[in-house]
């Protein structure tokens, strides 16, 4: 399918209700296998069979190689910590990596450039993050085609790209850029949004209460996240909610 074929058809796409215990399912296991997790790796796939999951690196070796197909990956994940306790990481984990879901998409469209990797059978992404100062872990679980349409990614890729599997640098943060600059989050973009939360959760500015709501509003609009915390000593869950 071409990729202006497939962007059409990502349009009309819209979130799975009956999904929701998936993505419980899915965040329970990655806090569970990914909470001891010091490796140098920073983002993985998760296949379809979802006990199968394979660092970035490992899984573009076994995808040129033929062992896997890009139709069987099902989850884009990162996997990163926090030595210390942050408000905002912790309570918007999709705010602290920008480039997450942009990469996500782009690997479900089966292109190929810098954290992106051909991966068309993704579903879902995630964000896990460990706060060991807390001994919490934090994942969310966001439908990959929803977060995408609500901010207008299928836009922001060049009709130039044209069915090429590759994209160089230049493109990419062309994309990027454009994203970044868009008033997502209650009029504000991503740096604005995320200055007004460091104001009022380390700050303490107060003034801010009903910016932080609205973007707060904002965001689970745009990505309602399946969101579940674990505690990192026990293993056990500490709460969950979906939106």
């Amino acid at each position: 399918m071409k990729v202006d074929e497939l962007l059409k058809v990502l349009e009309n796409v819209k979130i799975d209700e009956n999904k929701i215990d998936e993505r419980h399912e899915i965040a329970k296991y990655l806090a569970q296998i990914l909470s001891d997790d010091d490796s140098i790796y920073l983002f993985y796939i998760m296949m379809r069979y979802k006990q199968i999951i394979y660092d970035i690196y490992s899984y573009e070796k076994f995808l040129k190689s033929d062992k896997i197909s890009s139709n069987d990956a099902y989850v884009y994940v990162e996997n990163t910590y926090f030595l210390e306790y942050d408000s905002i990481r912790y309570f918007y984990p999709f705010l602290i990596d920008r480039y997450l879901l942009p990469f996500a998409y782009l690997s479900k469209l089966g292109f190929n450039s810098l954290y992106a990797v051909p991966a068309t059978g993704l579903k879902y992404v995630s964000m896990v993050v460990r706060f060991p100062s807390v001994n919490r872990v934090v994942v969310e679980v966001v439908d990959i085609n929803h977060a995408a349409i609500n901010m207008n990614l299928p836009m922001l890729i060049p009709c130039i790209l044209g069915t090429t599997k590759h994209i160089d640098d230049h493109k990419v943060e062309d994309i990027l850029s454009r994203l970044h600059s868009r008033k997502l989050f209650a009029g504000y973009d991503f740096n604005e949004a995320w200055e007004i939360l460091n104001r009022y959760y380390e700050n303490h500015d107060t003034s801010l209460a009903k910016d932080v709501k609205a973007i707060r509003d904002a965001y689970i609009g745009i990505f309602r996240p399946f969101r579940i915390e674990y505690d990192l000593k026990t293993k056990q869950p500490i709460s969950s909610n979906k939106w």
